[in-house]
């Protein structure tokens, strides 16, 4: 509601300046004052025109008031300071709209591709993952068509790089430190599925031992690092043994890692395998392509000699005879092909730019209201087609900043401007953990260790937390909650509300600060019932509900009896000293932001935008319902309005945090 009334505004304020001054504005900017008090919009329009019409800005401002307030919505536009203009809405009609659930549209044409997750298939998902398929999930959420929205079409993609070096390590380890073959592996997997035992974990041992075994004894570095560059020529190949026990684990840990972001309600469309990518000779023909626009060449001299590369962002073309030592590294002299080049010919097909190439499909899991595919050489028919994307959004970590310009960079040298120019990489800071949660997920820290803010997680060190084990972990102190506060439920709804609070807790954590501050993870810190906490904004709706209940209405009803309330009575504000009618107008008036908040989110790519507004709202609600002994009101039509007002506040809340991919839980 508050973005229809910001474009109306703007529209009325442009064709205003067009008739009093002849002046055609490519932009008003509208701005919102920090109170109430001051309106509820404010324009710096008059500054922005007084040089041109060599006027003062006050003159101006009051030319332009009484123009603006003509505005249908708008109750009164004031002139402030030097020439603010602070227009004040009409509060019992906006009231009236917003309950009714006006607001304006989010969304368009084009298909949007997010692809997140991409977790390397050779050991469980940590904590750290997490945080990457969280925000993928959210910003998917955020551009999905829905009820409330019209949104995008949107497709989520999980890439699977089930032939690069951490598969090939998993190998190694199963190979050479085990002994095991092809037909043992088989066996192993049965074995763990009897006993109820996990491939991934098993793996993130293995794992962790053969990155210390490649370089524990100096005499034998040389010859084990040979073992995993043979290991990874062999991945690339396919069709040998070597290969099919890596595709034999690597599917096994990614149907481990689907359950195991099911249980955060994250789902995918389509899972492109680098097997594919290689076996389907995507980079062969995005490499002739490449190299025949000059992008892509050989190296003849330098410390990349023998290798096919290309120059990195921002690096000019160098005089006949000079080497650029900084080039990347597409196909090393050994023949083996890059992560970037790869990824490059994956972005190709991304965009529908690999002319005559598509996967095979088949599918791999079955959604409750989809199918998730898989690629493969040979696929099903029929099958949906991933590719053509408008628009692409990748969730990779920071650390690959570099990687992702050159994918751009190529797009851009190869004349796709357009693609590159809508290609954006949703990058992050990593996730650790806090000295605390460490030591209570059970390891011993050093003095040294306990002084510092934050520990990072490690894959290679086997340090860190197993997202499953987290997740336990959360659901189990969130139970003991909710059977202290509710023994009298029955199990099964107390099982329910925990997870739900553990896994709100959980994703709010990873949501509430912006992409590129580091995370210090702390369990305790996320199961707050205090604080810029997930359960905080979740209580803030099972309470709305509970005053709902208690006072033996529904939402919808809540909301329709509103239209017969003539609300402005309750609802008139000072204009220098606060009042009840301006408290419950704040109320209201951050209701209205949902639509604008959602777009800035989108536009920033940034999920904590939504997150903090949900904070927000938790927040007001808490001091509006502080404020308002709502059941023992004695007035029927303000008793209504704050009924109405209960109503609409949990409505949004929960719209907006499933939005974030959390649920509001039946009980607290």
């Amino acid at each position: 509601m508050y973005r229809t009334l910001q474009q109306r505004l703007i529209n009325h304020a442009t064709q205003t300046v067009q008739e009093l001054y002849g002046v055609t504005l490519e932009r008003v900017a509208v701005e919102q004052p920090p109170t109430v008090l001051l309106g509820d919009f404010a324009l710096p329009l008059a500054f922005e025109l007084a040089k041109r019409l060599r006027k003062a800005p006050r003159a101006i401002a009051q030319e332009l008031a009484p123009q603006l307030a003509s505005m249908a919505g708008i109750a009164d536009v004031q002139v402030a300071g030097a020439g603010y203009l602070n227009v004040r809405m009409d509060r019992a009609a906006t009231v009236q709209r917003i309950a009714a659930g006006e607001h304006s549209d989010v969304g368009g044409e084009g298909f949007r591709l997010v692809e997140h997750t991409s977790i390397n298939p050779n050991k469980a998902a940590h904590v750290g993952h997490l945080r990457n398929a969280i925000l993928g999930d959210t910003f998917a959420r955020l551009l999905r068509p829905d009820e409330y929205k019209t949104g995008w079409p949107t497709g989520v993609q999980n890439y699977i790089d089930n032939t690069g070096v951490q598969v090939a390590d998993a190998v190694v380890g199963l190979v050479h430190l085990q002994g095991k073959s092809l037909a043992d592996v088989h066996a192993l997997l049965l074995q763990l599925a009897a006993e109820g035992g996990r491939i991934d974990y098993y793996l993130w041992d293995l794992y962790a031992r053969v990155s210390q075994w490649y370089d524990e004894d100096p005499l034998q570095k040389e010859a084990r690092r040979a073992l995993r560059l043979q290991t990874l020529h062999e991945l690339e190949g396919g069709e040998n043994d070597t290969a099919r026990m890596a595709d034999l684990v690597a599917t096994a840990v990614l149907s481990r890692h689907l359950e195991t972001m099911n249980r955060l309600s994250i789902e995918y469309d389509f899972l492109p395998r680098e097997s594919e990518v290689l076996l389907l000779h995507f980079w062969e023909a995005a490499r002739q392509e490449m190299i025949a626009r000059g992008v892509l060449y050989e190296e003849t001299a330098g410390k990349n000699k023998g290798c096919w590369v290309m120059r990195r962002p921002g690096v000019e073309e160098l005089a006949d005879g000079d080497t650029d030592e900084d080039a990347k590294v597409l196909v090393r002299s050994n023949g083996t092909v890059t992560y970037v080049g790869k990824d490059i010919a994956y972005h190709l097909w991304k965009f529908g730019l690999l002319s005559g190439k598509d996967f095979g499909y088949r599918v791999f899991r079955e959604y409750p209201k989809h199918s998730c595919w898989i690629s493969a050489v040979n696929g099903e028919e029929p099958h949906p087609y991933f590719g053509t994307a408008s628009a692409i959004f990748n969730v990779i970590d920071s650390r690959q900043n570099d990687p992702q310009s050159n994918v751009v960079e190529a797009l851009r040298g190869m004349g796709y401007a357009e693609a590159a120019d809508h290609y954006t990489h949703i990058n992050y800071a990593m996730v650790a953990l806090t000295p605390r949660c460490a030591m209570d997920l059970g390891y011993s820290l050093s003095d040294e260790d306990r002084q510092r803010p934050y520990l990072e997680v490690s894959g290679r060190k086997g340090f860190g937390v197993k997202a499953d084990d987290l997740l336990d972990k959360l659901i189990a102190a969130a139970k003991g909650e909710v059977d202290a506060r509710h023994p009298e439920t029955p199990e099964a709804e107390r099982i329910e509300s925990a997870t739900a609070i553990a896994i709100g807790a959980l994703r709010f954590f990873m949501l509430k600060v912006t992409r590129n501050t580091i995370i210090a993870f702390d369990f305790r810190d996320a199961l707050s019932f205090e604080g810029e906490t997930g359960p905080y904004v979740q209580y803030a709706a099972v309470r709305a509900a509970n005053i709902l209940r208690k006072a033996g209405v529904t939402e919808e009803s809540s909301i329709a009896a509103l239209a017969a309330v003539d609300t402005s009575l309750f609802l008139e504000g000072g204009m220098e000293i606060a009042t009840a009618g301006d408290d419950l107008w704040s109320m209201w008036l951050l209701l209205s932001r949902v639509s604008a908040v959602l777009e800035q989110a989108i536009a920033a790519a940034e999920p904590a935008i939504l997150a903090r507004y949900a904070f927000q709202l938790a927040q007001e609600f808490s001091n509006f319902y502080h404020r308002n002994h709502v059941l023992n009101e004695t007035d029927a039509d303000r008793k209504t309005l704050l009924l109405a007002t209960a109503a609409v506040t949990r409505r949004e809340l929960a719209r907006v945090l499933d939005w974030l991919g959390i649920r509001v839980p039946a009980a607290m």
